[in-house]
Formats: C-alpha cells, structure tokens, sequence
C-alpha cells in the first residue's frame, strides 16, 4: 500500500470502477464549475451504487461561506431524498473536506468520505484552512474571534422545552 507524503495516509490504489465513475464526476463537476464562476471543489454523494445528488463550490455566486461542494451536495441529496439523514451514502469530493465540510458530513450521517486533492493541495492554490484547525485549539480569550457567553439560564429555556417533548426527532 502507497503512502500519500503529503498527510501520511495510506493511498488507496485498489479503488472500484465504480469509485473511478463517481470520482471522476466530482473532478469533473469541479472543473466545470471554474468555468461558472465557482471555485475548484465538486461533490457527489451516492447511496447503494446510485447517484443522488451533487454539488459544487458556489461561494461567491450566490454570496454564501457555506456554499462549499460538500455542502451544497448535502442540500440537495437531503433535498431529493426527503430527510436529513445521509446514512449508508458515500460522498465523493475533488478535495478533502475542509473543517465545515467534514462537521457537516458528520452530522448529515455520510457513511464514508473519498477525495482526490488533500487540503495540501488546497492550500498551495490559497485555499489554506490550517488557521481554522489553529483556531479550535486555542481557548475562547485566544481565538481571534472574540467569543461572549451571557443569558445562559434564560436559554437554557428552549433545551429544558426539547428534553420534555415527547414527540421529537431526535438527530
């Protein structure tokens, strides 16, 4: 088995066609994007073999930090499949995931994460998130967003009305 240098992980070289197939949409997807005024990153995301949905990096056009490929995917994947929940899929992504993109992989319930450029990769093309990684680390008085906690006893209002309902759909 191949050592990626860059991040120490094993590279995979045993992958199926049907991983290639999906990886290559997302690569494609990520170019293309380029092209339409996004950035470089595409996403599919698949359950059982079959596409359900994808997306890409759409950051400046629509004017939204979060419209990263990954979570653009989940969008619409949750979208066409009705719910929530992502489990049993696999997302295919041009590049790995940045902080956000992997929290919401995580909740969304993706079952596993295969990317082609690591975020090495992404940072020598000025798309470094090594500072946000640095940033959770660091006490709440040292990151450089300054961070405020108050009325904690009056929110706690809407946690103690959640833990009582009986009817909810826990996630």
């Amino acid at each position: 088995m191949m050592v990626d240098k860059q991040n120490g992980l094993p590279e995979i070289t045993n992958f199926s066609e049907e991983d290639r197939h999906f990886m290559e949409m997302a690569i494609e997807l990520s170019i293309k994007n380029i092209d339409e005024g996004g950035g470089p990153f595409g996403a599919v995301i698949v359950r059982d073999g079959k596409y359900i949905a994808s997306g890409a990096n759409r950051v400046v056009p629509n004017n939204d930090p979060t419209a990263h490929a990954e979570v653009t995917a989940i969008r619409n994947a949750c979208r066409e499949l009705n719910t929530f929940s992502l489990e049993g899929c696999t997302v295919y992504t041009s590049c790995e995931p940045c902080p956000m993109c992997l929290s919401a992989l995580y909740w969304a319930g993706i079952e596993r994460i295969c990317y082609a450029n690591t975020k090495r990769d992404a940072a020598a093309i000025e798309f470094d998130d090594s500072f946000i990684y640095d940033q959770l680390r660091l006490d709440y008085d040292r990151r450089t967003i300054h961070c405020e906690h108050f009325m904690r006893d009056e929110a706690l209002a809407a946690f103690r009305k959640w833990n009582d309902k009986l009817d909810k759909v826990e996630y």
